[in-house]
């Protein structure tokens, strides 16, 4: 899920407002070089156990329970720093697991062997360990679930929880992720019936509904939107996808490109009205929802309705560690430190310098929040000092249930700007690369080979000058990455 910022450019906007809402990839990003920061150099400052503070001193305290959480546990424990020395506090009822899992497997129909914790913890969607709660029993790592912190106190190191707990820290690492953008309750966003995904418990609100449901109606052409009308389309239910855009991921998607996946989910019988917003939804008799209304006067009956209007990074109260008011989150250098000494931010709620493309972006996708949780730990636990240099990368996988006429599974790195070359029909392959100054910016391919998956990273990092022309006529995906394949040897070997 999910979850990105703004693509560099294409991505600067900020959410728009509830009612005219954006929905796409979660990357937002600024034009800024990171030495215009102002970060100092400073030293860890570690803990120094007290009697007043004897027995709630923690070396190491993360904030958060999602897979940044997950991936800076591990990082941990591989550098022998986790036993008895870290704390995890979070707010969900479960270990770290993998969010992105939450809108697809979770969702897929109860006969279609649906995935379940403890199935999918971290780190196993990066082919790592399961860690589960007995894990972190084993490792040393001390949890405290259901317990959200609601207040920091800088000067003394100090977070007070929930249920008021007084934890005291030497390094603290913020790992608190994004919530939900929701609708606003006067126009029916509060509703039983209506459905936002975060964690395991709004999956599980929604699954109750489906079961029940006859009609879904989803609200966002985005990622949620798209994965969730999978789900319902397996479910076999009357499923009709809102939005104001022109075509489905337009921070992404090229209208050629959605236009294929569109016509993919209507086969599955799922319905489309495209550019108009919601203006309410309505609650019947039994104060469920029952009814969307849209900006343009139409209606649309629901027994379910499922938001996915973007995300807001979950800052808390720790605003006082420095924000970036342009891409929202906290604001850190290249090696996740914040302007506090002690204190760093990594995964979605950070907003770090994307030093190929030299702007500050914040990026909500599960692959930026394991990489840089693991690049903090590093840095904070070892000589490592190189900055982090992170590759956009996004996908998603639906439609992968039992029964299901085919799989779709999309991937996509680098920065889509510039022009675009469209190559294949989608039976199943298709290809579309941004050239930009005659140089390959972004390359998003659907139902690659594992080879062909595993080449997208390279070009997007590299750069090649590409033969727009020899691409435009290639007759098929493979000949296609063949070309733009044979153009970063070509470099390579200049």
């Amino acid at each position: 899920m999910s979850s990105a910022t703004v693509l560099p450019r294409r991505m600067a906007a900020s959410l728009a407002s509830s009612l005219s809402f954006k929905s796409g990839l979660p990357l937002r990003s600024h034009p800024q070089s990171s030495a215009s920061l102002g970060f100092s150099t400073f030293r860890r400052s570690f803990v120094v156990s007290s009697s007043a503070f004897a027995n709630e001193n923690r070396e190491f305290v993360i904030v958060g329970g999602g897979n940044a959480a997950g991936y800076a546990a591990r990082t941990f424990v591989e550098n022998g720093m986790a036993d008895g020395r870290l704390a995890i506090v979070s707010k969900e009822a479960h270990a770290p697991y993998e969010r992105p899992a939450l809108t697809k497997g979770y969702l897929f129909p109860l006969d279609k062997k649906p995935a379940r914790l403890p199935g999918f913890h971290t780190c196993v969607g990066s082919g790592g360990e399961r860690q589960t709660p007995e894990w972190y029993k084993e490792k040393g790592i001390e949890m405290f679930y259901e317990d959200p912190v609601t207040n920091v106190d800088i000067e003394k190191q100090t977070l007070t929880t929930d249920s008021g707990k007084l934890l005291k820290y030497g390094s603290l690492i913020i790992a608190t992720g994004c919530t939900a953008s929701r609708l606003p309750e006067k126009i029916g966003g509060n509703l039983p019936g209506v459905h936002y995904i975060r964690d395991v418990a709004d999956a599980d609100a929604l699954i109750s509904s489906l079961e029940k449901a006859q009609k879904v109606v989803i609200v966002g052409g985005g990622y949620i939107g798209m994965e969730v009308a999978a789900a319902a389309a397996g479910w076999k239910l009357d499923t009709t996808i809102v939005f104001p855009e022109g075509h489905l991921m337009q921070r992404l998607f090229t209208p050629s490109l959605a236009r294929r996946y569109e016509e993919f989910y209507k086969e599955n019988g799922v319905k489309f009205l495209k550019g108009t917003s919601l203006k309410n939804i309505e609650a019947g008799s039994n104060g469920r929802a029952t009814c969307v209304k849209l900006e343009d006067g139409s209606s649309i009956e629901a027994d379910a309705v499922i938001v996915g209007i973007g995300a807001k990074p979950s800052v808390g109260p720790f605003e006082r560690v420095g924000l970036d008011s342009n891409v929202g989150g906290i604001q850190v250098d290249g090696l996740f430190r914040t302007s506090v000494p002690g204190i760093f931010a990594v995964g979605d709620v950070a907003a770090f310098p994307l030093k190929m493309y030299n702007r500050i972006a914040r990026v909500e996708h599960v692959d930026h929040a394991r990489r840089s949780a693991q690049h903090c730990i590093k840095a904070l636990l070892t000589a490592q000092t190189h900055t982090y240099d992170y590759l956009p990368s996004f996908y998603s996988r639906v439609f992968e249930y039992e029964g299901s006429p085919r799989k779709i599974w999309w991937q996509f790195y680098g920065d889509n700007v510039g022009e675009t070359v469209e190559v294949g029909n989608f039976d199943p392959k298709i290809a579309t690369f941004w050239i930009d100054s005659g140089k390959l910016k972004g390359v998003l391919v659907e139902s690659g080979s594992p080879e062909e998956l595993q080449l997208l990273p390279k070009l997007a990092r590299s750069q090649p000058l590409v033969d727009k022309a020899k691409l435009q006529n290639a007759s098929s995906v493979e000949e296609a990455l063949a070309i733009v394949g044979s153009s970063l040897k070509a470099g390579a070997a200049v």
